[in-house]
């Protein structure tokens, strides 16, 4: 499912179909050297599972207390909603964000917006880079478009906080900066990861994204 239908069913409890994992578009190991095939397994087969996994639970005892009335079991179901919803929405953008044909810059309404926006692509690629290494603890980096103002923006997210449902800017590109993410290769140093990762970014998929949320 795409990272845009993953929102609704959250909403939807009476009657759903269970969350799966989706199927990365290349290989485990396609992103290397960029992002070994080790750490593309174990983040896809079991970090994102396990947050699956844990929405279907949470949803079906939410649906539960929803029968019941139960406004107390409900209001202490929501971090789990948000936490295991996050985890499962913002994965599921971040692995169309990256491609073993990636890297680069993007081109056309998405490189002349990111001009307007931030003066020059390498100023956004060095300011997104700095906010991500930022974030304390585990989180993510974010391109999202202010759909308000028209404009992009880059903001930062704790945890498994998804963009749009914590900030209402709609997610294009994401980064993600939990330690699972690049440990097993790089270790504790975190802007070494943040270096790699542009050289597989999707830039095709960012500027669907883009174009989808201009509409």
């Amino acid at each position: 499912r795409s990272g845009a239908k993953l929102i609704a069913p959250l909403g939807c409890l009476v009657s759903r179909q269970k969350h799966t994992l989706p199927d990365l578009p290349y290989d485990y190991g396609a992103l290397e050297p960029h992002i070994n095939a080790e750490i593309m397994q174990l983040h896809h087969s079991k970090h994102h599972a396990t947050y699956v996994n844990n929405l279907n639970v949470a949803e079906e005892k939410y649906k539960e207390a929803l029968a019941k009335g139960d406004v107390t079991a409900q209001v202490s179901l929501q971090p789990a909603l948000k936490f295991n919803g996050g985890g499962h929405i913002n994965h599921t953008i971040f692995w169309t964000n990256l491609s073993p044909n990636g890297g680069g810059e993007p081109k056309g309404e998405l490189m002349e917006a990111i001009k307007r926006d931030f003066g020059s692509f390498s100023n956004f690629k060095e300011k997104l880079t700095a906010l991500s290494v930022g974030v304390q603890g585990s989180g993510w980096g974010w391109l999202g478009y202010n759909k308000e103002q028209g404009r992009l923006q880059i903001a930062a997210c704790a945890n498994q906080d998804p963009l749009q449902g914590t900030t209402g800017l709609i997610p294009l590109l994401g980064i993600d900066v939990w330690e699972h993410a690049y440990y097993l290769q790089y270790k504790n140093v975190r802007p070494d990861y943040l270096k790699a990762i542009w050289n597989v970014i999707n830039w095709e998929n960012v500027s669907s994204r883009y174009a989808a949320c201009k509409k």
